[in-house]
């Protein structure tokens, strides 16, 4: 039982995870101290816009600037943290009307975030296509063969995985 509580611990305090691997935890604001949540309202300030620099949304809000940048980077609003998995893929499109929109609309029908397509000018009727999504789905391979089925999209590849 106690190795149990020691590695439990450790678990926790995040000795046991590589270097750069967060240990992400959701914890009832309710519960924290208060400084933490004075920086999460400090960095909601900063990301409206409402103010410009740290020094004002420290001040705004009461604390230092070393608790500010000591907790930054550790709490979130639980929305940050439920972003999906960010999936790049390219492939070739033929120059028909209409086409690279349809792709598009199988990605959203995929319930997919578009972040960006680039598109090459065609050469002999094909273009190649690059589209990077948000995804809250970890298997796309429904999503990739949806695409890989259109009879005016050939050489589907999933380049990159986040």
């Amino acid at each position: 039982m106690e190795n149990a509580r020691n590695t439990m611990q450790e678990s926790t305090r995040g000795r046991d995870r590589p270097i750069g691997e967060k240990n992400l935890i959701i914890v009832d604001a309710a519960v924290l101290p208060e400084v933490m949540l004075r920086v999460l309202e400090a960095k909601r300030l900063m990301e409206h816009n409402r103010i410009r620099t740290v020094r004002e949304a420290i001040e705004s809000v009461g604390i230092s600037r070393s608790a500010f940048y000591k907790y930054k980077d550790a709490v979130f609003p639980f929305y940050e943290n439920t972003r999906g998995r960010t999936l790049t893929m390219a492939m070739n499109v033929d120059n028909a009307p209409g086409l690279l929109s349809r792709v598009l609309n199988i990605i959203a029908g995929h319930g997919a975030n578009i972040l960006t397509i680039n598109q090459t000018i065609p050469i002999n009727n094909v273009a190649n296509v690059t589209v990077t999504i948000e995804t809250r789905e970890s298997d796309v391979s429904a999503l990739a063969e949806a695409i890989s089925a259109d009879k005016g999209v050939s050489g589907m590849k999933i380049l990159a995985r986040e």
